[in-house]
């Protein structure tokens, strides 16, 4: 495999956009930070911000399109993430957790069953259905651990 090593990040709920700042600097990597509005990133030369227009799933498109096996694209969005293990790219959600071809089918069935469900729940008792999570120390400890251990293999190549 041949060509820049490059993290994609599907920025507009990513929490963990400093933390890939800091591994991108340390393995000198380039990072393009992919959203549908102009978000503040840093002042670098390994930091790209792309704005893309507002339609739908533009951002994911647009990181679809650019991933490569080459690439470590950070999303919690798990058609996206299919989309970009089809490219071959290295997938991690912002947990850490790591999608891979194995999961991904299982993902995609559980999140349909969810919005089914959801759908079939009236809008006023929710039913008592809520969000992901709190975002966790723990959480972060681990993506930052999954990117790591994700720029070293493609170093290695």
């Amino acid at each position: 495999m041949s060509g820049p090593i490059t993290i994609l990040v599907d920025a507009d709920a990513c929490p963990v956009k400093d933390e890939i700042y800091k591994v991108a600097w340390r393995y000198e990597v380039q990072v393009k930070v992919v959203s549908n509005s102009r978000l503040r990133v840093p002042e670098h030369p390994l930091i790209e911000r792309v704005v893309v227009s507002d339609g739908f799933d533009a951002a994911d498109d647009w990181i679809a399109e650019a991933a490569t096996p080459r690439s470590v694209v950070v999303t919690s969005d798990i058609l996206l993430a299919d989309r970009a293990l089809k490219a071959g790219a290295i997938v991690l959600a912002p947990t850490g957790k790591p999608f891979t071809l194995a999961s991904i089918g299982p993902a995609i069935a559980t999140r349909a069953i969810m919005a089914d469900l959801r759908a079939g729940m009236s809008a006023e008792t929710n039913g008592g259905m809520g969000g992901p999570p709190p975002f966790s120390k723990a959480d972060r400890s681990a993506f930052l651990q999954a990117l790591d251990t994700a720029l070293v293999k493609l170093k290695r190549g």
